[in-house]
């Protein structure tokens, strides 16, 4: 079913950019329409993502003779299929290897700043709610199930902890900022742990936001996301457990949610949409944390 499909949506996609727009044509565009809008369900079920878009390469017209090179590349490359991929545009591409993690491991858990790692490699730090699947996500990007810990208990996480990935970077995991069921003396001393390691820690790159994308805009989150962007840290929403909604309806929620932001936001931050179960987003984050490393190495 899938092969008859993609030839359909192959053969549509030279008979639409290559026939001129004629009358007679109409009925033949209305039945590609239907598979045009078959076409982004099936690659994002399917295939796995695996080219990179850069700004060096070879200027090329991205006609129907790149698009159905492009369909066959996907065919033996695995992920989900930007939506953009198939716009008629002039792009420069070259196909490379994302990053991955292929060493992760656990380095320290400091109670304050002042005792974490000293050998100024850069750090990411992942942050969210009590119960908003931090610990998967994490095990997931690294491919180490059982790196972080996780528990049934919500709100366990009470230290900085480190871990270095490849030799080269620290992934952190911060204290959650709900807290869970904490005295008011914890849940005050968890609080100015956090605000001291986002607000003083230099080594700290991108801030990581986590959101559980099945619930509506919560007051805690919009107010520590105002806070991050009042005090100007560098920051990136991520919405996780998609795979409880599905891709469509997990994607109209975290387009509500962003648009909200727009109330006091000028220009929104970067945002991706992520399930730990299913692996979803993860090719994503990790290539875009390779874009930071190497503009930081640029510099």
């Amino acid at each position: 079913m899938y092969i008859i499909l993609f030839l359909s949506i192959v053969s549509y996609r030279c008979v639409y950019t290559l026939v001129p727009y004629d009358s007679c044509l109409i009925p033949v565009r209305t039945m590609f329409s239907y598979l045009k809008k078959q076409e982004n369900q099936l690659f994002s079920l399917t295939l796995q993502w695996n080219m990179a878009v850069v700004k060096a390469g070879v200027v090329c017209r991205y006609n129907a003779i790149y698009r159905c090179l492009g369909y066959v590349l996907l065919l033996f490359a695995g992920g989900n299929a930007p939506t953009n991929f198939y716009h008629p545009i002039y792009i420069r591409y070259i196909i490379t290897e994302l990053m991955d993690i292929k060493k992760s491991a656990f380095t320290l858990s400091a109670p304050s700043i002042g005792l974490c790692p000293t050998d100024n490699k850069i750090e990411y730090a992942f942050i969210g709610r009590s119960n908003v699947g931090k610990s998967s996500l994490i095990n997931m990007l690294c491919n180490h199930k059982g790196l972080a810990k996780t528990s049934a208990t919500p709100g366990k996480t009470l230290l900085i902890n480190h871990f270095i990935i490849n030799d080269s970077w620290y992934l952190v995991d911060l204290p959650g900022y709900g807290f869970a069921k904490r005295s008011k003396t914890v849940q005050q001393k968890l609080q100015q742990m956090i605000s001291s390691y986002i607000l003083q820690r230099e080594q700290l790159v991108n801030l990581f936001v986590l959101i559980d994308i099945r619930h509506e805009q919560q007051k805690i989150d919009r107010e520590f996301i105002d806070w991050l962007g009042e005090s100007g840290v560098p920051f990136t929403i991520v919405f996780t457990k998609a795979d409880k909604l599905g891709l469509v309806k997990a994607k109209q929620n975290a387009e509500k949610w962003m648009k909200q932001l727009e109330d006091s936001w000028e220009e929104l931050p970067p945002y991706f949409i992520t399930s730990s179960e299913k692996r979803i987003g993860r090719e994503e984050l990790l290539n875009y944390i390779d874009e930071i490393n190497k503009n930081i190495e640029a510099q």
